[in-house]
């Protein structure tokens, strides 16, 4: 995503959609009432301008309610996205890609997220990520290169699917 701009969509899966929600949840019910359980208990222990656990319990609530303004906003900008919504004649968002190094004919396979959705570990690259963007409309067969500060990489699509 470029900018915070209320336009921009989030593309999602159901199950992803679900996991923001369940995490929100979780942090207004019982990470607000941790939080508030720690001030108070900061606040027993006397002097608030010169306790260092009183600071450190607002800053963990500053950095609680931040993360819940993240959560909020990505669920308001939030659209479900399913493979089945899209054709399976070129790489699109939530395709699966295998891919052969044009050089080093390594085979490696990476599914096409959001950038929420995103975890490397997984195979799940981002679309917006340099290998995403340049296999974004491409089809099977086609060579894809790929520049990264090490120089350009190039790809064949081996095979799309859902």
């Amino acid at each position: 995503m470029s900018q915070n701009n209320s336009q921009d969509v989030i593309y999602l899966t159901r199950k992803r959609l679900r996991e923001i929600e369940e995490e929100l949840h979780e942090l207004k019910l019982n990470g607000r009432k941790q939080i508030a359980q720690d001030i108070a208990e900061a606040r027993g222990h006397g002097d608030l301008s010169e306790n260092a656990e009183y600071d450190a319990a607002k800053e963990a609530q500053e950095h609680l309610e931040r993360k819940i303004m993240q959560l909020e906003l990505t669920l308001s900008k939030a659209r479900i996205i399913e493979s089945g919504d899209l054709p399976n004649d070129k790489v699109y968002i939530l395709s699966n890609v295998t891919l052969e190094d044009v050089k080093t004919k390594e085979k490696m396979t990476y599914t096409l997220v959001s950038n929420e959705e995103a975890d490397f570990d997984e195979g799940k690259i981002s679309v917006s990520s340099p290998i995403g963007k340049a296999l974004l409309g491409r089809e099977l067969g086609e060579v894809v290169k790929v520049n990264v500060p090490a120089g350009t990489l190039e790809y064949k699509i081996l095979e799309v699917t859902r």
